[in-house]
C-alpha cells in the first residue's frame, strides 16, 4: 500500500467515525472537533515519517528524526487545542503587570467575568469605553453616579460649556458643582450598559473620572478578593 492509499484510508476511516458518532458528540472520548483535527494531523505525520524512512539515514537517525517530528506535531496540536486557556493565562499575566487592564474569563457556569487588579496606589482603575471612547476611570463605590472630568466629557462628545451645573457633589478637592448627563453606552469588556446616568464636574474639581454606582449597581455581582476586583454581568 503506497503512501497515498494510507492517507486516504486514514481520512476515510476518520470521516466515517465522525459521521457515525455525530449525534454522540465524542469519538474515542474526544470531542468530535478535536478528533477531526487529529484525523488531518495523522496523514501529515505519516507523510513526514515516510519521507524520513526513505532518506539515507541509519535506523537510529531515522528514529530520532521521527521522535522530533512527533514532538513538534504534538506540541502544535496541544497549543491549538488549549489556545483559549493560554490566552486567558496571558491576559492574567498582562493584567498583573498592567493594572487597569480588564481580563475577561469564563466562569464554571459558562458566564463571563471581568477581573481588575489593584494599582500600587491601592485603588482599582479600569479602562472604560464610554460612547465608544476609552476613558481611564477610578472605581468608586462611594460615588452615586459616574462622574466625568470636563476633559473626559469632551472626549465622549459632551460639551461642558453647554451644561447646567445644578448639582452639588463632594470630591477629593472639596464641594463642587456638577451637571447631570446621560451616557449612551458604558462598557467594561463584555459588560455593557446603555443610557446610564452620570455627571460632569466643573473644571478643576475632579482629577480623574469616577465609575460610580449608576453603573456598578447594575452588575450581577462585584467581589473584591485580595488584590482583585471581580465583576459579573
Amino acid at each position: 500500500m503506497n503512501r497515498l492509499n494510507i492517507v486516504l484510508a486514514i481520512l476515510g476511516i476518520g470521516l466515517a467515525l465522525l459521521i457515525f458518532n455525530n449525534n454522540g458528540g465524542t469519538t474515542f472520548g474526544m470531542h468530535n472537533d478535536d478528533f477531526a483535527r487529529v484525523v488531518y494531523l495523522v496523514p501529515i505525520a505519516v507523510m513526514m515519517s515516510a519521507a524520513v524512512w526513505a532518506s539515507r539515514h541509519t535506523v537510529s537517525q531515522s528514529i530520532r528524526n521521527l521522535l522530533i517530528w512527533f514532538v513538534i506535531i504534538m506540541a502544535l496540536a496541544t497549543a491549538y487545542i488549549y489556545r483559549q486557556d493560554a490566552e486567558q493565562v496571558g491576559n492574567r499575566v498582562f493584567a498583573g503587570l498592567m493594572p487597569g487592564h480588564a481580563v475577561v474569563v469564563t466562569t464554571s457556569e459558562g458566564g463571563q467575568e471581568v477581573i481588575l487588579h489593584k494599582r500600587s496606589n491601592g485603588h482599582f482603575e479600569a479602562r472604560v469605553k464610554i460612547n465608544g471612547q476609552p476613558i481611564d476611570m477610578l472605581i468608586d463605590t462611594g460615588a452615586s453616579t459616574i462622574a466625568l472630568s470636563p476633559e473626559d466629557a469632551e472626549r465622549v462628545g459632551i460639551i461642558p460649556e453647554n451644561l447646567t451645573y445644578s448639582m452639588t457633589v463632594l470630591t477629593a478637592n472639596g464641594r463642587a458643582r456638577a451637571a447631570p448627563v446621560e451616557l449612551g453606552s458604558v462598557a467594561i469588556g463584555p459588560i455593557k450598559r446603555r443610557d446610564v446616568e452620570a455627571s460632569v464636574a466643573e473644571a478643576g474639581k475632579l482629577d480623574q473620572s469616577l465609575l460610580g454606582m449608576s453603573f456598578l449597581e447594575t452588575l450581577g455581582s462585584m467581589q473584591m478578593q485580595t488584590d482583585e476586583l471581580r465583576l459579573r454581568d
